[in-house]
């Protein structure tokens, strides 16, 4: 007897590969999508057209995206570490090494810490001069010499 390939087959190979991709992922990423093919495989099962089926796939999936995925994130990536480093953000800071942005050099120290520094607008920006501190780049401190006053 050959395999016959029905619709009912497409949605349970759907919702099997939705649940081995969610089952080898460390977040929760297509769990909707696998209970969006449940409802299709159901109605594909109960002889529903094929537009019906795949309209029940997208709003079942859609809905359940919407509606649990701003919990999910929530209570399941909630691994952020709070750090204090923000808190030099707009601080006054000495450079201790000429910054050459070119070069990969330069470091500025702030609040009883040294950074390694770089220049926002892409100057160089000669020791001891006083530069504020703008955003942080993974471990480097982005800074440029506020504007002076006339």
């Amino acid at each position: 007897m050959p395999f016959e390939f029905t619709m009912t087959t497409l949605w349970l190979i759907a919702m099997v590969l939705f649940l081995v991709v969610e089952a080898v992922t460390v977040g929760l990423v297509c769990i909707w999508f696998a209970a969006g093919s449940l409802i299709a495989l159901l109605c594909a099962m109960f002889g529903a057209p094929v537009w019906a089926q795949v309209l029940a796939f997208l709003v079942v999936s859609a809905v359940t995206l919407y509606y649990t995925r701003p919990l999910v994130k929530k209570y399941v990536n909630n691994k952020v570490e709070p750090t204090n480093a923000d808190i030099v953000i707009g601080k006054e800071c000495k450079v201790t090494e000429t910054i050459d942005n070119i070069a990969g050099t330069g470091a500025v120290y702030v609040d009883g810490k040294t950074w390694t520094a770089r220049s926002a607008n892409e100057e160089i920006i000669p020791k001891d001069t006083l530069v504020t501190a703008q955003c942080i780049d993974g471990v480097k401190l982005i800074v440029a010499v506020p504007e002076t006053v006339k």
